[in-house]
C-alpha cells in the first residue's frame, strides 16, 4: 500500500502538480505514514528524478519551478503533522539567501531556495536588492552555514565581492561560507572574489550546498 503511495507522491512531483501532491500527503497523515518517511521515500524521489532531468537536458525550467512548488505545497501539508508528532527532519544546514543590492531578479533565486528547501536545508530567503549588511546580519543571527546570492547584472556582480570581503574583514568567512551564482558569474569570478562555491542552476546549487556542509 504504502509504495503504491510513494510512487504516486514521486510522480506528483514529476508531474509539477501541487493539488495532487497535497491529495497524497493528506492521504499519508490519514494512513498514519510518518510524514518524514512520506517526504524522504515519497516526495524527495521526484525531485531527484526532476533534477536528473534537468542536469541531462530532458527537463526544463518551467517543469523545474512546478516540482519545486509541487514539493513545497506537500511539505508545508506535513509540516503540522510533523510537529504534532515531534519529528523533526534532519536539518543538513541553514542557508541565507538573497539577490544582492541593486537588482531585482527573483526566479533563479526563489528556484534556488525552494529547491534547497526540498532538500533539506533551512532557507532563510531575503529577496531581492539585499545589502551585504543585511546578508551577512543574518546569517550571524540564525547560525547559518552558507549565504547564497544571485546576481543578473554585470554592474551589481560587484556586491558579491563586497559581501565576502565584508565576511573576510569580520572575521566570518572560515564560519560562513558562500556561494554564488547568476547569468553573468563566471568560474574565473568565482575565484577571483574567493567565494567558496558556485552553481548555473538551482539542482547543481543544491549539490554545490551539501558538498559545503558536508553531506554530499
Amino acid at each position: 500500500m504504502s509504495e503504491e503511495l510513494f510512487k504516486k507522491m514521486a510522480q506528483s512531483i514529476i508531474d509539477g502538480d501541487s493539488d495532487v501532491a497535497v491529495e497524497l500527503a493528506n492521504e499519508a497523515i490519514a494512513a498514519g505514514i510518518d510524514p518524514l518517511v512520506a517526504i524522504t521515500d515519497g516526495f524527495v524521489i521526484g525531485v531527484n528524478q526532476v533534477g536528473d532531468a534537468f542536469a541531462c537536458g530532458d527537463a526544463f525550467l518551467p517543469e523545474l519551478v512546478m516540482a519545486g512548488e509541487a514539493m513545497k505545497a506537500a511539505v508545508t501539508t506535513l509540516e503540522p503533522e510533523m510537529a504534532r508528532r515531534g519529528s523533526e527532519r534532519q536539518i543538513l544546514g541553514k542557508v541565507v539567501l538573497g539577490t544582492v543590492e541593486g537588482d531585482i531578479h527573483e526566479i533563479g533565486k526563489s528556484l534556488v531556495g525552494t529547491m534547497l528547501g526540498a532538500s533539506g536545508f533551512q532557507v532563510y530567503d531575503l529577496g531581492v536588492d539585499v545589502s551585504a549588511e543585511k546578508l551577512i546580519g543574518k546569517a550571524v543571527e540564525v547560525g547559518a552555514n552558507i549565504i547564497a546570492m544571485s546576481a543578473l547584472l554585470t554592474t551589481t556582480m560587484v556586491k558579491q565581492k563586497e559581501v565576502i570581503e565584508l565576511l573576510e574583514q569580520e572575521g566570518l568567512h572560515n564560519t560562513i561560507k558562500v556561494m554564488v551564482g547568476g547569468a553573468p558569474v563566471t568560474r574565473e569570478w568565482v575565484g577571483k572574489i574567493k567565494a567558496d562555491g558556485y552553481s548555473e542552476d538551482a539542482i547543481g546549487a543544491v549539490a554545490v550546498a551539501k558538498s559545503i556542509v558536508g553531506a554530499a
